[in-house]
């Protein structure tokens, strides 16, 4: 069966950095688009990133220059490395896949990130 399954998140002062990873089993890993969307209660879940099966990538206008999204294809895992954090980061953090743009989509249980001093 399909799995996504996101780790890494945690409680870190603002300007400090966490790495979030997402390893998937279950399917063809390398010819999947896969993004990292982030939600906090009370509002709908945002885009923060994305990488395509090639490596090309798109960042939500408030993460870029401090998030950078990468994959490793022999691990099946896809990271979200944040940097520079701020406080309107904390969200609980999910990982997505899909198969084209009109393809299926997997959705991980996600991952808290706390952002507070």
């Amino acid at each position: 069966q399909v799995q996504l399954v996101e780790s890494g998140g945690g409680l870190v002062q603002p300007g400090g950095s966490l790495r979030l990873s997402c390893a998937a089993s279950g399917f063809t890993f390398s010819m999947y688009l896969m993004s990292w969307y982030r939600q906090t209660p009370g509002k709908q879940r945002e885009l923060v990133a994305t990488i395509t099966s090639s490596g090309t990538t798109n960042y939500a206008d408030s993460v870029k220059g401090r998030f950078t999204i990468s994959r490793d294809n022999a691990k099946t895992t896809v990271y979200l490395q944040m940097n520079s954090l701020k406080p309107e980061d904390t969200a609980d953090y999910y990982c997505r896949a899909q198969l084209g743009a009109l393809g299926r989509v997997y959705w991980g249980q996600g991952t808290q990130v706390t952002v507070s001093s």
